[in-house]
């Protein structure tokens, strides 16, 4: 762990079983949980595009710089993000304001007030975190088990013929 003893973590999970839950933390940490709230934030205001009129003359041009938001997510980011968390004592609504900075940034004007528009902090969250799951499933925990099943596979048909004593531990 980086600066703190594995006894001071939250549970052995990410104490002393850091090193074999690493990839977790891809998915499941906040760092994780902000980034897809930016995903689907981001996401869900290019929607926007086709159905708000005053969002049909925003350069397409800009959607790349939009997706790299999340794509190139990084620590500094997520450290400006708690910094207006702060302000606002309010996650999503940090992150609402993380995004509206950016495309100020790109020279987006009003139209940066349709960011999350229509939608309450739960339809992020109640997005967001299965999104983290269904990658989660995708990407790491589906090729895990397949690797298991293959491996017990391959273990019980070399010890088919070895009789077992006991088949409780």
């Amino acid at each position: 762990m980086d600066n703190i003893n594995s006894l001071q973590a939250i549970s052995p999970i990410d104490g002393r079983y850091h090193s074999k839950t690493q990839k977790l933390s891809e998915y499941f940490s906040e760092f994780a949980l902000i980034r897809y709230r930016i995903k689907v934030e981001v996401l869900y205001f290019i929607s926007l595009e086709e159905v708000i009129p005053q969002l049909t003359g925003l350069d397409s041009g800009l959607f790349d710089d939009l997706h790299n938001l999340y794509k190139n997510f990084s620590l500094a980011d997520a450290d400006r993000i708690k910094e207006i968390e702060r302000t606002t004592n309010h996650d999503v609504k940090a992150v609402e304001y993380f995004i509206k900075e950016k495309l100020e940034v790109l020279g987006v004007g009003a139209e940066k007030e349709f960011v999350h528009f229509g939608l309450t902090s739960q339809d992020i969250n109640n997005t967001s975190i299965p999104l983290s799951l269904k990658d989660f499933h995708q990407q790491v925990f589906q090729s895990s088990m397949e690797g298991l099943v293959k491996e017990v596979t391959s273990l019980s048909k070399k010890w088919h013929d070895i009789p077992m004593l006991a088949k409780t531990h």
